[in-house]
């Protein structure tokens, strides 16, 4: 087989050839060459020719094309030779600064060796409906640019690393090029050279890192493509015409993976069941690139409690007791999940236990006092400012209370978590925060550095499940800190957002979705409790579809489990097929498969005391994956790149113009709108998404409504021909990313604007007198007052100052830029203020005999033409000669 990839403009191409003679080994071979479009061709061209059956005969071709695909996921082998595992179909999920998130849509595999060297063995097919099990198809998710691995706080500041250590690195490094962050590279003093960086995937969240490491030193990093198991979703916030994008991003771990009942607690390298990292990245639209745009993130985690425990499922009974398997005195499973955490998150790490604290029969219990025990032990050697933070709160029994609201109480967990471990973004503190601050901003923890704020620590939820408690707890602690990222953004005056505003319905709803995902990857069903249920407001049916999915969850449990599990064990490579081995459907228990102490004693023995691997310690509150360190400093591959490359294009790769435009290609993202989804059909008022609405206005219960199906196409028709209100057109012109679901909002918002209803005259004029409102009641000035000269002088004196500062500006940078693109791709900001990301692009100047020509062009358009001269007389002349004689 021939492996043909290219980039995006299908103007770069690397070739991959697979040996089909081996009936067992898997040979790659990478030339490490760079063809271009011309070379390939030529390339297969010859290899079609020297492959044919007889030499000339057209018919019997010897190159045909097998699958074109996007990528590839791996390569396995079971007992007989290797498959190849690629993806055929994809769906854009998500965009994150121009670098596209995709969902695997549909895979394809190909057995590689050849029939006629095949050995066959019996059980192959079974091994491959295992195999198979895993519906590749549900939930996994790559990126071509963007490290997925990593939250954004790591690929952010890993591209903020000091020049100098990127100069040292290239004279050691002399790796190929790659895609990852070229284009926000670190431009080197004085000259043209951009430096590119690429970090090593995080392992714990990558799920085909075993099906990759056949191939992993054998060919160029550009082939290999690195996928994650969870959630993905985007959904746009529109304030006021300015586009916000809010995403949802859960990282499952692929380390004692597996399903609800059959894996619980830890294993003994410290890795716990369904443990998922969520994080919610917040940022501008208007401007994508990540050096000049604005980005804010905030993770948290879930995970099994980290303890020796199981619950035994042979009873049949829907809730199985607990057990505590072993004795762990000294909390080494504890310390070394601990140890994992402080590593990637810093400090502090806060536990919010939601396990049940009184019982009739000791349940829930037994675990909330081991792992009390466990963090008193630990604590006992962490210096007091780092000690791990436990905070156990019985959620099961402030529910089932009506004097106590369990949000409320939620809410003020949430604060206090939020102030403890701040939250990411890039750029400092806006001005309007520094002359009017707000009480709960200077409280705020994280990091502060010059170039905006880093999250240390993160908060670790559990309760036995880790499913529907625990995702309502943590859309608490999300809604707490999108306020904080709004508030950071200069989007709201105070850092405190509401109930039953758009905002949070439409964060609601994506917290909701996330927690379906994961609750069906590990419990078999949907979520049981939603956020509404603990609101109290959930209606009467909700109560059947309760009992729906609880049935659901202890039949997928009882029977579907096992082989779900068999499925993911064979997909991570926990378990390997060998002859002479048990067959996997064989063992009794996976136990042995995932705790590898019970296989041979470890020559490394953990101490007691200092549980924390060496270094961590001396770097927290900041974690250790973050510093600048020789050790980190192994784990990023850097190039030095020319500025115009066409590979760090961030324009060319987002915007595809030698690409022919397609509706498929343009409206792939249909993200959802705040404005078309929740907002209520009749604002006139406040379409600000921050205001609190009532609890039946919603754009969703209008448009699910059957009744008003014929009024909303009504509303769909003059949405098209009303014009667009000014809100809209305000978006920045910097915001051309996704134009085609912009063009669609502002089509949703015109349709909001202008309802269509048979009404009486004096329903109308009703109507008018509320959406129509003087300047002064609105914003409290009389717009129509003539400003007083003493103003008209402050602002004169005002717009001088302005124009001065940009005429030095445009001077300076003309002065500057020697390159013709400069002035296209430099970014001059245009606001006196350093932290306002507003900026202008000046348009390329044209000389004068291409303004003539162009002007003769559209003379000629019009039909009339100038006369033709003697210069032109002899080259039509020298042309017809050429051509014809």
């Amino acid at each position: 087989y021939f492996l043909v990839g290219s980039n995006p403009a299908e103007t770069k191409y690397r070739v991959l050839k697979i040996d089909r003679t081996e009936p067992k080994d898997l040979v790659v071979i990478d030339d490490k060459h760079v063809y271009t479009q011309q070379e390939v061709r030529e390339l297969l061209g010859r290899l079609d020719l020297g492959n044919r059956t007889k030499m000339g005969q057209k018919g019997s071709s010897g190159l045909s094309r097998a699958v074109s695909a996007f990528g590839i996921v791996g390569f396995v082998r079971f007992l007989e030779g290797y498959y190849i595992v690629l993806i055929t179909k994809r769906r854009k999920m998500a965009d994150i600064g121009g670098h596209a998130v995709y969902k695997i849509e549909d895979t394809n595999m190909i057995y590689i060796p050849n029939d006629s060297v095949r050995v066959s063995h019996p059980d192959e097919a079974r091994y491959l409906r295992v195999f198979q099990n895993v519906d590749l198809s549900s939930n996994f998710y790559f990126s071509y640019s963007y490290d997925l691995s990593h939250s954004l706080q790591y690929n952010l500041t890993v591209l903020r690393m000091p020049l100098e250590t990127l100069k040292t690195e290239t004279t050691q490094t002399r790796q190929e090029s790659f895609d990852i962050f070229e284009d926000e590279g670190l431009s080197t003093q004085g000259g043209s050279g951009v430096f590119g960086i690429c970090s090593k995937p995080y392992k714990k969240y990558v799920w085909n890192a075993k099906l990759l490491e056949a191939v992993r030193t054998a060919v160029h990093r550009d082939w290999l493509l690195y996928i994650i198991h969870g959630f993905c979703g985007q959904s746009k916030l529109l304030i006021y015409g300015r586009p916000i994008y809010v995403t949802l991003i859960a990282r499952r771990s692929s380390k004692f993976a597996g399903t609800r009942f059959l894996k619980r607690g830890a294993n003994c390298e410290g890795d716990v069941a369904n443990e998922v990292e969520t994080e919610q990245i917040l940022y501008d639209a208007s401007v994508m690139s990540f050096s000049a745009g604005s980005y804010s993130s905030y993770v948290q985690v879930r995970g099994s409690v980290p303890l020796y425990w199981s619950q035994d499922i042979s009873t049949m009974m829907p809730k199985p007791p607990i057990t505590l398997d072993q004795a762990d005195p000294y909390a080494h499973v504890a310390a070394l999940h601990f140890d994992q955490m402080l590593q990637r998150f810093g400090s502090p790490i806060i536990i919010l236990n939601l396990v049940k604290e009184r019982e009739k029969r000791k349940h829930e219990r037994i675990l909330s006092e081991e792992l009390v025990a466990a963090v008193t032990y630990l604590n006992q050697f962490l210096p007091p400012e780092h000690a791990i933070i436990y905070i156990p709160w019985d959620m099961a029994k402030y529910t089932k209370s009506k004097l106590c609201n369990v949000l409320d109480r939620l809410n003020v967990i949430a604060e206090s978590v939020v102030k403890k471990t701040g939250f990411f973004v890039n750029r400092p503190d806006s001005y309007c925060s520094i002359l009017r601050p707000d009480e709960k901003w200077n409280e705020l923890g994280g990091y502060v550095v010059s170039t905006g704020r880093l999250q240390t620590g993160v908060l670790r939820t559990n309760c036995v499940d880790c499913l529907d408690r625990t995702n309502t707890a943590q859309f608490m602690v999300g809604k707490c800190a999108l306020a904080y990222q709004l508030y950071s953004l200069g989007l709201i005056d105070k850092p405190n957002l509401q109930f039953d505003t758009d905002a949070v319905r439409l964060f609601e709803e994506l917290y909701e979705d996330h927690g379906d995902t994961l609750s069906l990857q590990y419990g078999g069903s949907q979520l049981v409790h939603r956020v509404k249920t603990y609101r109290k407001i959930a209606p009467w049916t909700q109560h059947s579809k309760d009992i729906m999915q609880t049935l659901s969850r202890y039949y997928s449990n009882a029977f579907s489990d096992a082989d779900r599990q068999d499925s993911i064990n064979l997909f991570l490579g926990v378990f390997k097929p060998a002859e002479g081995k048990p067959h996997l459907w064989e063992l009794p228990t996976d136990f042995y498969l995932h705790h590898k102490n019970t296989l041979g004693l470890s020559q490394i023995r953990q101490s007691y005391t200092y549980w924390w691997t060496t270094g961590v310690l001396k770097h927290l509150p900041l974690p250790f994956d973050e510093v600048t360190c020789a050790e980190n400093r192994r784990k990023l591959t850097v190039k030095k790149f020319h500025k115009y490359e066409e590979e760090i294009d961030i324009h060319n790769e987002f915007f595809r113009p030698y690409e022919l435009s397609s509706f498929d290609e343009t409206f792939c993202l249909a993200m959802t709108n705040s404005t078309r989804d929740f907002m209520p059909k009749n604002v006139g008022i406040d379409p600000s998404p921050f205001t609190v609405r009532k609890p039946d206005e919603t754009g969703k219960s209008v448009l699910g409504n059957k009744n008003n199906r014929e009024e909303t196409v009504l509303q769909r028709k003059t949405a098209a021909s009303a014009p667009p209100p000014p809100s809209e057109e305000a978006v920045s012109s910097s915001s051309e990313d996704d134009s085609g679901t912009d063009k669609e909002d502002e089509g949703a918002v015109s349709q909001r604007s202008t309802p269509v209803k048979v009404t009486d005259t004096g329903d109308n004029t009703k109507i008018t007198e509320n959406v129509v409102q003087s300047t002064k009641d609105v914003y409290g000035v009389n717009l129509s007052d003539i400003p007083s000269e003493d103003d008209l002088a402050i602002y004169a004196r005002f717009v001088l100052l302005g124009q001065s500062q940009h005429k030095q500006d445009k001077g300076s940078q003309q002065s500057r830029s020697k390159h013709p693109l400069d002035k296209v791709i430099n970014l001059i900001p245009i606001s006196s203020f350093s932290q306002d990301n507003i900026y202008e692009v000046q348009p390329p100047r044209a000389d004068r005999k291409s303004i003539e020509i162009f002007h003769a062009h559209i003379q000629a358009g019009r039909g009339n033409m100038q006369p033709l001269g003697k210069d032109d007389f002899l080259m039509y002349r020298e042309y017809i000669r050429n051509r014809y004689m």
